[in-house]
């Protein structure tokens, strides 16, 4: 079958970006035929918080992308239509985060479904982002209008997915491990690469904005330092609230104790982070799901989350790591603090090589394949 992804590729940076790339491979290594239909223009540059939209590093998987797409720019959905004409796709994958992209899809969806006669498929990290706005709901509803089916990655998604559109055809498929960094190093080598001298390092990962609840990681450091003497690790680009946070750090005495790397991190040195940590910390206050878990279950590494969206639902408490109630950053304190005291590293590694053989891409293919009317044998 011929398909067509469409979303961000290299070199436009990001989890979705890595996200299609390892779709595309695992749908061409399943014998189809695949295309990605890509981004010239992401976000008005107005409109985006971050310091550039592309990515300095390498491309890990090489990936067939047309950079048709322009979000704001209807001629150029017009040109991907008539792209996809040539091209003749029997379906049309949709990587779908938020609904500033839904004017772009739907008129693209919509000419390739009625005039090609084209299957739509949207695989759903989120229906309504994490800071609503009004015409969110409105755009949403225009977006997943004319979808023939649905990967949805969470509860949640499937839910807030079925209150727009109750007749849809959904499949639940939580968000495969990411598999696309490079393979794992010691913790040794890794701490010595980013010069670090502790022997206990927690780490939080991904841009930082209002929702993500890193404020709450930081207060959560005067706890956890008072049993152990640890490395905290912010990594990630400030979208905002960079000076509030360093003044926190300030006030609280935390300089010697937090290093922030307030920068994208480029795909090459990924591993170096996640290997260089004991557990990862996600502090969110809202969320759906998150692609952060994912890179951590890869490198086989424990997570805490906080009680939100999707993220109880890829968290066994006690196993892979710990689930603690949000906008608490002493229930953050006693879950590293535990992890430490319990000595549970060796174990939560064994649980996590076990529980992540669920989250593979072979589920997500056969899904997509099932939606795009592909008969599974057996």
């Amino acid at each position: 079958m011929r398909f067509v992804i469409i979303g961000t590729a290299f070199p436009m940076r990001g989890g979705i970006a890595q996200y299609v790339a390892l779709l595309y491979q695992t749908l061409i290594k399943a014998g189809h035929d695949v295309r990605v239909l890509s981004f010239k223009r992401q976000y008005p540059a107005l409109f985006f918080p971050g310091k550039t939209q592309v990515d300095q590093g390498q491309e890990l998987i090489p990936v067939e992308s047309t950079p048709l797409l322009d979000s704001i720019h209807p001629v150029s959905w017009i040109r991907a239509f008539f792209w996809l004409k040539k091209v003749k796709p029997h379906a049309l994958v949709f990587k779908y985060w938020m609904p500033f992209f839904a004017p772009c899809y739907a008129v693209v969806g919509g000419l390739a479904k009625w005039l090609l006669r084209v299957r739509l498929i949207y695989i759903c990290d989120n229906i309504v982002p994490h800071e609503k706005k009004l015409a969110d709901m409105i755009l949403s509803k225009l977006g997943l209008r004319f979808v023939d089916g649905f990967v949805a990655q969470s509860r949640s998604v499937h839910e807030t997915l079925l209150s727009i559109r109750p007749d849809a055809r959904t499949i639940d498929i939580p968000h495969p491990v990411y598999t696309i960094f490079s393979p794992a190093i010691s913790k040794t080598e890794a701490r010595k690469a980013l010069g670090i001298e502790e022997e206990k390092v927690i780490l939080y990962f991904g841009f930082i904005r209002a929702y993500k609840g890193v404020p709450y990681l930081i207060r959560a450091m005067t706890e956890i330092l008072r049993s152990n003497k640890v490395r905290c690790l912010i990594c990630g680009e400030f979208y905002e609230g960079r000076e509030e946070a360093r003044q926190m750090i300030h006030d609280l005495r935390l300089e010697s104790s937090i290093t922030v790397y307030d920068q994208f991190i480029s795909n090459e040195s990924v591993h170096l982070y996640f290997c260089a940590a004991d557990i990862v910390v996600l502090p969110y206050v809202t969320a759906t799901q998150s692609g952060v878990v994912q890179v951590a279950y890869n490198y086989d590494r424990p997570v805490v989350v906080t009680r939100v969206g999707g993220l109880p639902e890829v968290v066994v408490d006690g196993k892979t790591g710990y689930i603690v109630p949000p906008e608490d950053h002493k229930a953050i304190a006693e879950a590293v603090n535990q992890f430490y005291q319990d000595r549970r590293t060796v174990p939560f590694m064994k649980n996590i090589q076990s529980e992540k053989q669920k989250y593979s891409w072979e589920r997500m293919r056969e899904a997509v394949e099932r939606l795009a009317g592909i008969k599974q044998s057996g």
